[in-house]
């Protein structure tokens, strides 16, 4: 799997140029050119990475990426032509680590693959020692990146676990939303603090009994976000 990218665009111009510079760099490439394709591929094969056009034939990028993250953590970055907020926020919402306007400059592609696998590698580096956090009901199996609440797993993306254990972690200690970003994200990336909002709301969705009434992952207004020890 190591150094393996997945490539989806319906402009197959764009897929050439990228597949050669990608290459260029010791990826191996495989490419993909609809969304039904994107899916079956991303399923059955494992990638390091994938880039993921948000307009495409038959699926579209979020319904792919959605499919995806039902069985798979794989780093997604989306490709958009669109540069409005509410594309890059949708992108987000459906699990997507990172978002690309087009057009872009296929140096800042690598670069910003580059930033998600330094990520990757030292988010496994940093868990090597430390297999499972539990608290309360919660058990977080930090390899796998499993979330078990009261025994039953909770289907979340990899960036909604690195929140939760971030948080689960250190108990009672308050994050400001950039604080959240600069550690999960990075501080190369260049999104904003609704990032973390919007992976907040998604794993209140999924984990609490009553999301507008937090039990886990609790806001201290005006601060930030904590997990309740």
């Amino acid at each position: 799997m190591d150094n393996r990218v997945l490539v989806v665009d319906d402009e197959k111009l764009i897929v050439k140029g990228l597949k050669f510079s990608l290459e260029q760099e010791g990826w191996t490439v495989d490419c993909a050119y609809d969304g039904e394709e994107a899916v079956q591929k991303a399923l059955s094969e494992e990638y390091s990475i994938i880039l993921l056009d948000i307009m495409l034939p038959k699926l579209t990028g979020l319904e792919v990426c959605q499919q995806i993250r039902e069985t798979s953590n794989v780093p997604i970055i989306m490709l958009t032509a669109k540069g409005d907020d509410l594309d890059k926020i949708m992108g987000l919402e459906y699990g997507a680590d990172d978002y690309i306007t087009k057009p872009f400059n296929v140096l800042e592609v690598k670069a910003r693959m580059k930033a998600i696998m330094r990520r990757v590698r030292s988010t496994g580096e940093k868990h090597e020692s430390r297999d499972v956090i539990a608290s309360g009901d919660l058990r977080l199996d930090v390899e796998g990146k499993r979330l078990y609440v009261a025994d039953k797993e909770i289907n979340v993306t990899g960036k909604e676990f690195d929140v939760l254990e971030l948080l689960v972690s250190n108990p009672n200690k308050v994050y400001g939303r950039d604080d959240l970003l600069n550690a999960v994200w990075g501080k190369d990336y260049p999104g904003d603090v609704r990032t973390v909002d919007v992976h907040i709301r998604r794993l209140r969705e999924k984990m609490e009994p009553n999301p507008s009434e937090p039990i886990y992952v609790r806001t201290k207004w005006g601060v930030g976000y904590y997990y309740k020890g």
